[in-house]
């Protein structure tokens, strides 16, 4: 039984229904079409009829209905084919088993198909009839079919030579007292003989029949009794048979051969080259002449305009017949093929070849014809991508092609998972299924940039690139195989609105509004140095609304910054930026300053004095439980770490009086006094690296009236004074190769590699100067891991113009005398230091280090305030170094110096030990 499902065919059910039998002849009638080639019949379905049902055909002889079988079909000469659109071609062997023949020219062909579409109860059936004549037969003909070789060969009458011999005495004769007329045994050379009589040879698969005029001998491919022989280079299947038969004049033989071409198939440039032996050495001995050549398609021959039209060619050369069919030609096809997952297309096509030729030393002819399906490789097809999109109208746009029409889009996968086509057009990504005239399709899809499959990201502040990858998921049918391709589309627009901050105050509070840009709030907000987390929004009064927030900070909030204290009022400010969560990016920014009312001093009827002191920017490393009053054992009644309040009697703490005419005046002053001693007399220890702060505080009492009056910060009492001129003056620090100080490292040979505790001597100099009465002092020396200065860890190395007591390694000041080079010794200092690392928990943070110095110029002729001591002539002894291990970090140094500022660096530690 034939049956065509969904494997062959396309995936369109066709329902039918059921309808009486009906007759068919070569007029074409409900999709079914049959017709004459050659000794061929061909019967031809439309794919209305055959897409998605199975097919049953059976033989009819008179009354009698055969089924046929793959088996049978090459035994009898059945042959089927179908192509990728579903229409099927069924041909039938004009000499096949079931066939009605009168006197081999007359042949009536009858098939009936049983046609079952959705059950096998639900079935609709075709009678086919279709007559045929064929004459004139050549003496012998071989016919190459698909699944089959067939070879008859001409019986002549009584008197009438042909292709058999008479069997001559001392033959094996059989006994011929049996059957009158009919075929009693073969023998096949393989070479070898091999003898079968008839049923054996049935049995076996081959088909023999005995008609009016001819012996037919039939043939599957690849039987035990075939050969496979190479013959011009071409692979051949050849059988080679001697027939005994009966006939009512006495016992013959015939001697019959079939080659049929397994190969000679060649594909170059997109041209199928076929070539078959010209000179069949199997059916042919000696000389021959070719008298005729003909090329066909699918059984059916073909003139020389119609293959010029396509085409096709057929040529001769000295040993080979040569066809060329291009590839894609209009009688093939093509199918669609997914190896490892990827696109492959193949063609195929089925040619025909017919050729008569006669050997010029007999009368008998030969007419030898090929059906010969040829598909190509697999041919590896990469969909072609063309992008329309047009990034102003924020739409991805692009179509994706060509496939064949048995390629099925089935769904896309996106980044936020696998949508089908249905489920796509739901969601408003439209795609389209595009046709062409050549049978090709394309699929066109259109998505949005705001869709939630579309990523984003900000390679720039005002700029979004949108992505969007996809894996398009496909199956070829009726096989339902599976393949994939990827694309990947990216787009670029200048669309960002940035968010923007407004602000104002009332009389405690910082207001801010927020509106949020076209990225909504994907932002970090910062109030400060803070990250504006949810307890900070709780205290912050944060409300928000979709497209807006705000916040509301009270004046001496956490994360505002105190800027400057006046008689009755403070003014502060708050920092907030949007910072992109990426990049890190200022999306906005507001400053927002405001002066609040604010009182500072109070004074009471009864003599009591209340003052409070803030730390303001300009002080942010100061303390505020250090400060003290004139009396330093008078501490805050109340402190944090931005207050100091205190209350204490006019007659107490150092306050003064003065007397005027109508008034008294009461001033103290609230500081940060510096105290040698580590804990004298319960006063806390500072130190001169502490920030300066005086605050006046002054109360004015008039005969039975108090009032308050201002309270005033101010700079330090005495400033160095320089007297006015002009000029300039330049210091250089430099690191000396060795002790003697005579070569420099250059800025070239940085960074420069040191051993660990290896001496490292610098020199800090004056230069460009002559005038003897300036001494230079190195006032302050620090190291730290990078070049900026107020880096931490950092760790003293000369502290208020000495080595710093507390390292174990202590830095050795050197003499500088006159020489050569030095003409005033005053201007140049010179110290050494060993060589370290910062570490942290026993680990090395970085192999690297730069020593900063701050130096000092004074004149030594002058006795403004003594800073021309010498260097290190009153060591203090107290530093902000500690006594723990290198890498300890110390409190930040201030940046607002009048002093010279230098660096050297960076040194590096190498890891090897000095030798």
């Amino acid at each position: 039984m034939w049956r065509l499902f969904g494997s062959l065919l396309a995936a369109v059910i066709l329902s039918v229904d059921t309808r009486p039998n009906m007759k068919l002849n070569s007029q074409s009638s409900s999709g079914l079409r049959s017709d004459c080639v050659g000794n061929l019949m061909r019967l031809s379905l439309d794919k209305a009829l055959a897409v998605g049902n199975e097919l049953e055909v059976e033989a009819v002889n008179g009354t009698q209905h055969i089924v046929i079988t793959a088996r049978l079909a090459s035994q009898c000469g059945y042959s089927m084919e179908s192509d990728l659109s579903g229409n099927t071609r069924i041909y039938s062997s004009l000499l096949g088993c079931y066939v009605d023949n009168k006197d081999d020219r007359i042949f009536n062909v009858g098939m009936r198909l049983r046609i079952y579409s959705n059950s096998q109860s639900d079935v609709v059936t075709h009678d086919v009839t279709q007559t045929c004549s064929y004459t004139p037969w050549a003496s012998r003909e071989i016919l190459c079919d698909r699944n089959y070789m067939e070879v008859s060969g001409f019986i002549a009458d009584a008197g009438t030579k042909g292709l058999a011999q008479d069997v001559k005495e001392g033959d094996n004769l059989p006994d011929v007292s049996g059957d009158a007329h009919g075929i009693w045994k073969l023998t096949f050379y393989t070479p070898e003989p091999v003898a079968m009589v008839l049923r054996e040879a049935e049995q076996a698969g081959y088909g023999l029949m005995l008609t009016s005029t001819r012996l037919v001998v039939r043939s599957p491919y690849n039987t035990a009794q075939t050969t496979s022989e190479e013959v011009g280079g071409v692979s051949m299947e050849v059988i080679r048979v001697s027939a005994y038969y009966q006939t009512p004049h006495g016992l013959n033989v015939m001697n019959l051969a079939a080659a049929c071409p397994t190969g000679g198939v060649l594909f170059i440039n997109n041209q199928i080259s076929w070539h078959i032996p010209r000179h069949l050495t199997p059916l042919v001995d000696g000389s021959f002449e070719v008298l005729e050549l003909h090329m066909g398609i699918n059984g059916k021959r073909l003139d020389r305009s119609q293959m010029a039209t396509r085409g096709y060619t057929l040529s001769t050369t000295r040993h080979h017949i040569v066809m060329e069919i291009p590839v894609g030609s209009p009688d093939g096809h093509f199918k669609s093929h997914a190896p490892d997952y990827q696109y492959h297309i193949s063609y195929s096509v089925a040619p025909m070849l017919e050729v008569l030729w006669k050997a010029k030393d007999a009368e008998d002819d030969i007419r030898y014809k090929v059906l010969f399906p040829i598909t190509t490789p697999l041919l590896p097809q990469l969909p072609h991508f063309q992008e329309s999109t047009v990034p102003e109208a924020r739409m991805f746009r692009f179509f994706l092609g060509t496939f064949l029409h048995d390629v099925v889009l089935k769904n896309i996968t996106f980044s936020t998972g696998v949508l089908t086509v249905d489920e796509c057009n739901t969601r408003g990504f439209i795609i389209q299924e595009h046709g062409y005239a050549n049978g090709t399709k394309s699929y066109s899809l259109s998505v949005p940039f705001d869709a939630d499959v579309v990523l984003k990201h900000n390679p720039e502040l005002l700029i979004t690139t949108y992505l969007l990858p996809l894996t398009f998921g496909f199956i070829i049918l009726p096989e339902e195989t599976s393949f994939a391709h990827q694309v990947q589309l990216q787009a670029s627009l200048q669309d960002v609105e940035l968010p923007t901050i407004t602000g104002t105050c009332d009389q405690k509070n910082f207001c801010i509004t927020v509106k949020y840009g076209s990225q909504g709030n994907n932002f970090q907000a910062m109030v400060g140095h803070r990250r504006l987390t949810p307890e900070m929004a709780e205290d912050y009064q944060f409300q928000e609304n979709g497209t807006h927030f705000s916040v509301k900070l009270p004046y001496d909030a956490k994360d505002a910054v105190l800027e400057l204290i006046q008689t009755d009022s403070l003014r502060a400010r708050v920092d907030l930026s949007l910072l992109d969560h990426i990049n890190n990016w200022v999306l906005a920014d507001l400053y927002l300053a405001c002066t609040f009312p604010f009182t500072t001093t109070t004074c009471y009827p009864n003599g009591t004095m209340t003052a409070t002191a803030v730390k303001v920017q300009s002080v942010a490393n100061l303390v505020p439980s250090r400060l003290t009053l004139k009396d330093q054992s008078c501490k805050p009644a109340f402190s944090d770490d931005r207050f100091a309040r205190f209350s204490f009697s006019v007659d107490s703490c150092g306050t003064t009086r003065t007397f005027f005419d109508h008034y008294m005046l009461y001033e103290n002053e609230i500081g940060l006094h510096y105290n040698k001693g580590l804990y004298n007399k319960g006063v806390a220890k500072t130190s001169p690296n502490d920030p300066a702060y005086r605050q006046t505080i002054s109360c004015y009492y008039v005969v039975n009236e108090t009032q308050t009056v201002a309270a005033t910060s101010k700079q330090r009492l005495y400033e160095p004074k320089a007297d006015i001129g002009a000029g300039q003056l330049m210091v250089q620090m430099r690191l000396a190769q060795d002790s003697a100080y005579q070569l420099f490292y250059q800025a070239e040979d940085y960074p420069v590699v040191k051993y660990l505790r290896q001496p490292l001597y610098f020199e800090v100099a004056l230069i460009e100067s002559t005038d003897p009465n300036l001494e230079l002092i190195v006032e302050k020396c620090w190291a730290t891991l990078d070049e900026d200065r107020t880096s931490l860890p950092s760790w003293d190395v000369i502290v208020d113009g000495c080595e710093n007591p507390d390292d174990i390694y202590v830095t050795v000041f050197h003499p500088v005398v006159s020489d050569s080079r030095v003409l005033f010794p005053s201007h140049i200092k010179r110290f050494s230091m060993k060589m370290f690392t910062f570490t942290k928990e026993k680990a090395v943070q970085k192999d690297e280090i730069y020593v900063h110095c701050d130096s000092v110029i004074c004149d030594t002729s002058s006795r403004a305030d003594g800073s021309c001591r010498g260097q290190c002539v009153q060591p203090t002894r107290h530093s902000n170094a500690r006594p723990e291990r290198k890498g300890e970090k110390h409190s930040r140094r201030g940046t607002d110096s009048t002093q010279q500022r230098h660096i050297s660096g960076p040194i590096v530690l190498t890891s090897q030990t000095s030798e």
